[in-house]
């Protein structure tokens, strides 16, 4: 009978001992959370609502043809078929001073075909800043015009879900100085746009007539 007493005994001990062992490591030493991989660090770039667009832009001599001469931009396009891009000229119009929008006519070629885009945008109570309305808010395009002389050249952003494009329009395809050129590239480099990013466009054969059936409504990718 002693001797089934002491087996007992030693069973509920060593029972006593694994119950022991085991919240001992469930409530005792804590085991460190795995570290977690921090996401890689985006690049900063400015919100149109923070660069200004230049002072007092009357709107009336932003209209008549622009011709696009240079793109900084990551837009996927752009860097997939930078080097094929095609010749593009910008109009803008009004119908009345008292019109809050801006007529914009852009022709350029594709599939060697001359293509017209037409689009409104809308002008907003601070000068210089446009908005060209997307199928949902949020893909709203909000327009800065951030440097121009009216006469020779123009700086216009283009921000659209967190990405900003950068574009440098001429008066003529000859008429810009190396110094507007080189402020340009400065201005992207600002918004992380190195030269790796900098897609000059043609400055000669841009479309004039287009056909009806290539006459579109669109917003651009880029």
């Amino acid at each position: 009978m002693a001797g089934v007493w002491r087996c007992m005994l030693a069973t509920m001990i060593v029972l006593c001992v694994c119950l022991w062992g085991s919240s001992e490591a469930v409530g005792g030493a804590k085991s460190r959370p795995r570290p977690q991989r921090r996401p890689p660090k985006k690049p900063k770039v400015d919100s149109v609502d923070v660069i200004p667009p230049a002072e007092n832009i009357d709107i009336e001599r932003m209209t008549g043809t622009w011709y696009l001469l240079n793109v900084a931009s990551k837009c996927s396009y752009l860097i997939n078929h930078g080097t094929r891009v095609e010749p593009t000229v910008m109009s803008l119009s009004r119908s009345s001073p008292s019109e809050q929008t801006l007529s914009v006519s852009t022709k350029t070629r594709h599939d060697h075909q001359c293509w017209e885009i037409l689009q409104l945008y809308q002008i907003t109570p601070t000068p210089g800043r446009l908005t060209l309305k997307g199928a949902r808010p949020e893909l709203n395009t909000e327009i800065v015009i951030g440097e121009t002389d009216y006469s020779s050249y123009a700086v216009m952003y283009y921000h659209k879900r967190g990405k900003i494009t950068i574009k440098l329009y001429g008066r003529s395809v000859d008429n810009l100085s190396e110094p507007v050129l080189t402020k340009f590239e400065q201005l992207a480099e600002k918004q992380d746009l190195g030269l790796a990013y900098l897609f000059p466009f043609p400055t000669y054969s841009h479309c004039r007539d287009v056909d009806q059936d290539h006459v579109i409504n669109c917003i651009p990718t880029c």
